[in-house]
């Protein structure tokens, strides 16, 4: 499981590599380029599967598994 997403703001485009936390998703993230706040698109339980090189843990084991994700995927943030 990789824990490490590099996280790309649609606003400025600024790229920034986070380790990804392995307990919770993560809903919002500041941008460290232009301080927008960076929300799950419509569908995505986490910043790291809307805009990140990597999913979040969770997702990345339902992938390799076979099994549901044990995020809520596609819930309002």
């Amino acid at each position: 499981m990789e824990l490490q997403s590099s996280l790309t703001c649609p606003q400025c485009g600024h790229v920034e590599t986070e380790t990804m936390p392995t307990n919770a998703c993560q809903f919002f993230y500041d941008c460290k380029g232009c301080g927008v706040v960076l929300r799950p698109l419509a569908g995505d339980c986490c910043v790291f599967c809307s805009y990140g090189t990597i999913p979040c843990p969770p997702i990345q084991e339902a992938r390799a598994t076979g099994t549901a994700p044990c995020c809520q995927v596609g819930a309002s943030p």
